[in-house]
């Protein structure tokens, strides 16, 4: 256990890159530990995602699911889908309630990591020789970005360890690549990313698109949404087209024919029929023996959207099954409405859209005779969260590592945060699940543990084998390029037991039986050790 100063605090100093959710709890829990942690953020407020999303946009899963263990919702939010500004106020709530942001330097953009040691990077046999999360021989260099200062003022911080929990869906846009001369300089128009429009206000964003011809490229949550607000703008005299690639099993709600889909999916029951890394035999049969009633889970919510969308009739049925949207983190809710706006005509979809590339008068797509006439064009083509991970080390080497390879999933990481070659560091918030504040916060525990000295790390090649394990089972039942999302939804169970093992407390959550196996699990399951 680490020794502590005359205030009381620890000596080792932890750095922590991003004010969003994981930050935050990455902080909380450190502080609960005696350290005094450092959080650089590079924007003036906390929230991360929530403070650059599009205002229509609500939560994803149900409250209850997204929650702080030890921070309820507040009674006077009754929604269960509450909208940004809601999840907004309670994150920053949060923040007050535990007197975190007297932690956050504000404007604080981390420009790069280096790590200084007298050893080779990644030459041990136990993680930082030791096992353990602190070295002697080893500390980070930060360098910081003052982005309020016209010069770019740059300052250098030491640190013993580095948190990173900068997110996948910001910062860095995902454009794709087109010809020559079928790019966006081909098109008269405008181009943009969702992340441009994310940032404009309610009020600029629907001056900027009104009066346009508009087409969005993705059918993915900032697509249907931004989607949604284009057509309020402007009706049926100017529809919006989307541009699909792949249609999804995107929900109308979690209650497939009035049955919540926590008890489909978020028990332990369920978790059976699905493969498991470092399963034994007795799990891999049973996985195998329930197989059919898999299936007929995943035809349960299969039937129930494509009655609620029509989607037959309006040709969006995916060729890949639910459970494989679940696992590869890609289930979105569908707003409200969007499917009757459809019909109307005041949204048009273009599916199958394989490729596209640009004319002068808009989107050229294969497998329409006309090109797609556009004032304007947005992107919602995702983010390149891997780069943003990968370019913020200075060593090569520690870049290699992150990018993975081509056939295994990209940032493979021990329990989802730590990489085995890389010392003193953690990546939270980076691997997804079905509620990604719940599984945050039980990983910061289970960091803040590691940072105690409550346990070791096991040996590099245990942890590379075990990463090994769920790559299989990433590949197994995600699907196509979602695949390197690296998801643990199906299995986030699963996943909780092993880090409450490590860190000693009791995986089995609930009282009772029934509730055990039968009962969804979510965060106030895991509100303290036992």
């Amino acid at each position: 256990m680490a020794n502590l100063d005359q205030r009381g605090s620890r000596k080792e100093v932890i750095g922590i890159i991003g004010g969003g959710i994981s930050g935050l709890l990455a902080c909380k829990y450190c502080i609960s530990k005696g350290f005094d942690p450092i959080v650089f953020e590079s924007e003036s407020s906390i929230g991360g995602v929530w403070t650059k999303t599009i205002e229509s946009t609500k939560l994803q899963t149900p409250k209850p699911v997204y929650q702080f263990s030890d921070y309820p919702w507040p009674h006077s939010v009754t929604e269960l889908f509450p909208d940004q500004k809601t999840v907004l106020d309670y994150i920053e709530s949060y923040a007050r309630h535990f007197d975190l942001v007297r932690h956050i330097q504000f404007h604080s953009k981390v420009l790069s990591l280096r790590y200084e040691d007298d050893g080779g990077a990644g030459d041990w046999d136990l993680w930082g020789r030791t096992g353990e999360a602190f070295s002697n021989k080893g500390k980070w260099n930060v360098t910081v970005q003052d982005t309020r200062t016209i010069s770019a003022r740059t300052q250098i911080y030491q640190v013993d360890f580095v948190v990173i929990s900068v997110g996948r869906f910001s910062q860095v846009p995902n454009i794709p690549e087109f010809p020559p001369n079928k790019g966006p300089e081909a098109f008269e128009g405008k181009v943009i990313h969702s992340m441009d429009y994310s940032n404009m206000d309610s009020k600029t964003a629907a001056e900027f698109v009104r009066g346009k011809h508009i087409a969005v490229v993705g059918f993915q949550k900032s697509g249907m949404d931004i989607a949604m607000e284009c057509s309020t703008v402007n009706g049926v005299e100017r529809p919006c087209t989307v541009v699909i690639r792949t249609p999804h099993w995107n929900l109308p709600n979690h209650f497939p024919w009035g049955l919540s889909l926590g008890y489909l999916y978020l028990n332990r029951f369920s978790e059976l029929m699905v493969h498991k890394p470092g399963e034994g035999l007795l799990l891999s049969l049973l996985a195998t023996i329930l197989s059919p009633l898999r299936w007929a889970f995943s035809k349960f919510v299969e039937s129930y959207v494509k009655h609620k969308h029509e989607l037959a009739e309006h040709g969006m049925v995916p060729d890949h099954s639910f459970l494989n949207e679940l696992s590869s983190c890609s289930v979105s809710l569908v707003p409200e409405g969007f499917y009757d706006r459809v019909k109307k005509g005041n949204i048009k979809l273009i599916k199958k859209a394989e490729s596209f590339g640009f004319s002068k008068e808009g989107i050229v797509v294969e497998s329409q005779a006309e090109p797609i006439k556009s004032d304007l064009v947005i992107l919602a083509t995702g983010f390149k969260g891997i780069d943003k991970l990968k370019y913020i080390f200075e060593s090569p080497k520690y870049q290699e590592f992150i990018a993975g390879s081509d056939d295994s999933v990209a940032v493979p990481l021990y329990r989802e945060c730590i990489h085995p070659r890389i010392p003193q560091l953690a990546i939270i918030g980076f691997s997804e699940s079905i509620s990604n504040l719940h599984t945050s916060e039980i990983r910061c525990r289970w960091l803040a543990e590691l940072l105690d000295g409550k346990f070791k790390l096991p040996s590099v090649k245990v942890m590379e084998k075990d990463i090994a394990e769920w790559d299989k089972y990433k590949k197994r039942y995600s699907y196509g390029k979602y695949y390197r999302r690296s998801c643990i939804s199906a299995l986030h169970i699963w996943h909780n037991d092993q880090l409450c093992k490590d860190m000693g407390w009791n995986p089995k959550r609930k009282k009772g039986l029934w509730a055990e196996w039968f009962e969804p699990y979510g965060p106030m399951d895991y509100a303290g050790p036992t």
